[in-house]
């Protein structure tokens, strides 16, 4: 099938038809590019007797090996293993395809070099944000851009920004996926856009006189800074009416935080203003959004591009593929990239809602979409509750009870050991800042039960912040990444020390 009918059609196709034209798009994208241009997945594909021919239907796909990050990760054997991702495209193939000759024969060689440079030479990079590994490079070339520049464009659509609107872009001038897709998201989107660079950049001054000169419809930037970016706005009695879109990137996003952010905007005179969450990772190359919903029913999920990639959700335990509307653990295989190719990569992420093929209840536009909360499996840790066992404690939902909860702003979790000592008892210690208005001790066992209720533990400490204080724990203006999250604790000498914090009923 006419891979420019996917493309022109991406947005209103039943699941039938997405499904089995991923499956010849996937067996043609094998046979003709990966296959061919990669050793690494050439052996692979040997080794478990699989061939381009192999995917019939996307069910198919459980025959291959998944690839994970420690795939990608460099070793003192193999000090550059990102490399053996890259498509490594020979020539001599390439010159003896059909397909080739044809265009040489019309267009001559020089533009068919220069095409071929276009499809397989790297010519951009981007890194991996995680603090838990070294950063790993991911290559573009210029139809990767070109597909990070649809990605961007459509997230502008179905975010229903507008060609009038003006975009401020916050997010930190990196080499990550988040800043760019933002860029070409203006650039495609006819967008007017201003990226400040975020607190690092313009600092906390600098964006608050874009906000009041810039006046933005759309505001598009990291959750922690934009909460900050809009309560430094609103203390300071700065107005910025015709805010439309809040779109937020690189952390996840809570019902009560969506609430807060609204609120925010209201008190500089924005009166709708959508709130909505993107998703997406490095290796992907691209990131997906949601579009507006009304504030008083469900979110629409992620609108993936079935024309870009297949997401799977899998059973993290057995590895098997789940059927939609399952919870499970998200993979994803790329249907066109060049340059850094992984298939059927495992994000380790989770979602709770899985996918479904339904026409969107609020666009209606018809393609996969991600329910519910994405989780990261990282964040689920084993805390050392008492002295005789240890209890996961699941991260991401503690976030979820700090920006859902009444009565506080910005906060940072602290992990400590006892009195420093690293064979000790863990224990957490909550930084909140509190609300004009808000009773604190009210907030402190609202706070309490929240955490008991919600994920079982209760923290040890709850310390409130000014403002200024909390920005100068997060990092606001200083870091890339505002830290929301913040392990203190000493490692014992010759001990392994598990993630923990300490369950004590003592606030």
């Amino acid at each position: 099938m006419n891979g420019n009918w996917f493309q022109n059609r991406w947005q209103r196709l039943p699941e039938a038809v997405i499904r089995r034209t991923q499956a010849e798009q996937l067996r043609s994208y094998l046979r003709g590019v990966v296959l061919p241009f990669s050793a690494h997945y050439r052996e692979l594909f040997r080794q478990h007797g699989l061939k381009a021919g192999s995917f019939r239907s996307l069910e198919d796909l459980q025959r291959l090996p998944f690839t994970t990050k420690a795939d990608l990760l460099n070793s003192p054997e193999r000090p550059q293993r990102f490399k053996d991702f890259i498509l490594d495209p020979d020539t001599r193939v390439l010159r003896r395809r059909p397909g080739v000759l044809l265009r040489a024969a019309v267009h001559g060689r020089e533009w068919v070099k220069n095409d071929l440079e276009a499809e397989f030479r790297p010519i951009f990079m981007t890194f991996t944000t995680g603090r838990s590994a070294e950063p790993t490079p991911v290559v573009y070339t210029r139809r990767d851009l070109h597909h990070l520049a649809t990605a961007g464009r459509r997230l502008v659509e179905v975010c229903a920004a507008r060609r009038e609107d003006r975009m401020l872009n916050t997010l930190p001038y990196a080499p990550h996926l988040a800043f760019w897709l933002a860029h070409y998201a203006g650039v495609e989107g006819g967008v007017l856009g201003l990226g400040s660079g975020g607190g690092k950049v313009a600092g906390t001054a600098g964006n608050l006189a874009y906000l009041r000169k810039f006046k933005p419809d759309v505001i598009i930037g990291m959750p922690t800074f934009v909460y900050h970016l809009l309560h430094q706005a609103a203390e300071e009695g700065a107005h910025c009416e015709n805010l439309r879109r809040i779109v937020l990137a690189g952390e996840k996003v809570s019902d009560g935080l969506r609430l807060k952010l609204r609120e925010l905007a209201r008190e500089l005179g924005a009166r709708d203003v959508s709130v909505l969450a993107t998703y997406g990772f490095t290796e992907a190359k691209i990131a997906w959004a949601e579009c507006p919903f009304p504030h008083d029913q469900p979110w629409s999920g992620y609108h993936l591009y079935p024309d870009l990639g297949i997401m799977e959700v899998i059973d993290p335990e057995t590895g098997q593929t789940l059927p939609a509307g399952q919870p499970g653990e998200l993979v994803y295989t790329p249907l066109d990239a060049r340059g850094t190719v992984v298939l059927r990569y495992r994000t380790g992420d989770f979602t709770d809602g899985g996918l479904n093929y339904g026409p969107c209840p609020h666009c209606g536009r018809s393609m996969p979409r991600l329910l519910g909360n994405i989780s990261r499996r990282s964040e689920v840790k084993e805390m050392t509750l008492d002295k005789i066992k240890g209890t996961l404690v699941d991260f991401n939902e503690l976030e979820r009870v700090l920006d859902d909860a009444p009565g506080i702003g910005a906060w940072q979790v602290e992990l400590r050991k006892v009195n420093n000592d690293p064979l000790e008892l863990d224990e957490v210690i909550l930084h909140v800042q509190r609300v004009a208005g808000a009773d604190e001790p009210q907030v402190r066992n609202d706070l309490s039960e929240r955490c008991f209720n919600r994920i079982e533990i209760n923290p040890n400490r709850i310390v409130f912040h000014t403002a200024d204080e909390i920005q100068q724990l997060q990092g606001v203006g200083k870091l890339l990444k505002e830290q929301r999250v913040v392990d203190h604790r000493p490692a014992a000498t010759g001990v392994s020390t598990p993630v923990n914090v300490t369950a004590s009923r003592e606030v």
